[in-house]
């Protein structure tokens, strides 16, 4: 679970976290840290209060309840103190499809006060590999590009945190993977990255990561803690009328029997429950095999 660290070693340490709209709670007793340096992932359905909690975190919404800390600065007294050291990507591109790269990161540079704004725009032109199209109208980029257009506006003003939510929706897998390359590139020197993904593959890149679930926390640590912490026992099957058993397995109380390719992956947190259920459901021309649960088990098992 959550790992102790020297208050000095942290970007993010928030407690008790709260917030509801029009008396409907979207956040609810949050409390995580951040280290320096770290790659935190979020994780959960849409709705959960991932971005909610995100905006809390940079200082665009104040928390009905709960304290905490953002880069040393207190979250309700000192967002704006915040909002000058963070670089928040949104889940939408939101920066102006008919101005040009350059000018969209002038234009973002200036309103941060960054110094030489000219040289700092042509230096992350070159080191996010858009020199070559700086002129280009943002909104004739593909969205691999306009993925990394944003990503450059919000390091422009070079911040200590990126909050960055759900930045590689809509992504073709390459693009994804290159993206990812460059988070941990930056956190290698000393950028401190919370990002919120729907992707397991992602997730797994994360150095820790939390699962939120209508609004609370339901399990935080390494993607190993988290694995290890649920004690989920899962059998992979493979062979014939695998839907026919999956029915059967349900109906014995197996909630959990999810479609991986042609095999099912079928998991329970009651060892026995799953053996007496196997003992009756298998059939000829059916291969069991004992697996280690992967994370997207356990996220499926808590959301379920």
């Amino acid at each position: 679970m959550l790992q102790s660290a020297n208050n000095h070693g942290l970007a993010i340490e928030v407690h008790d976290l709260c917030k509801s709209f029009n008396g409907v709670p979207a956040v609810i007793d949050t409390s995580l840290s951040v280290k320096k340096g770290e790659i935190f992932g979020f994780l959960g359905p849409n709705g959960s209060g991932k971005t909610t909690t995100i905006r809390m975190l940079c200082g665009l919404l104040t928390p009905d309840s709960g304290s905490g800390k953002c880069l040393g600065f207190d979250i309700v007294k000192d967002s704006q103190s915040i909002k000058s050291r963070v670089g928040y990507m949104t889940q939408r591109f939101s920066l102006y499809e008919e101005l040009s790269i350059r000018e969209n990161l002038e234009f973002i540079g200036r309103l941060y006060g960054v110094p030489r704004v000219k040289q700092k725009v042509t230096e992350a032109l070159s080191g996010l590999g858009l020199q070559d199209r700086a002129h280009q109208l943002a909104g004739t980029l593909s969205g691999g590009w306009k993925q990394r257009l944003a990503l450059a506006a919000a390091l422009l003003h070079q911040p200590d945190l990126l909050l960055l939510d759900e930045p590689t929706a809509g992504v073709d897998p390459q693009a994804r993977r290159e993206f990812w390359n460059e988070l941990h590139d930056l956190a290698s020197t000393g950028i401190t990255i919370l990002v919120s993904t729907h992707y397991m593959d992602e997730a797994e890149r994360c150095h820790r990561l939390a699962y939120i679930l209508l609004g609370r926390i339901l399990i935080q640590g390494t993607s190993a803690e988290i694995v290890k912490a649920k004690k989920l026992t899962t059998w992979s099957v493979s062979g014939d009328h695998l839907m026919q058993l999956a029915s059967e397995l349900k109906t014995l109380g197996i909630k959990q029997v999810t479609a991986f390719g042609d095999t099912l992956h079928v998991s329970d947190k009651n060892p026995e429950a799953l053996a007496s259920a196997k003992a009756k459901c298998q059939k000829t021309g059916q291969n069991w095999h004992l697996i280690e649960s992967s994370l997207e088990d356990v996220f499926i098992s808590l959301a379920t």
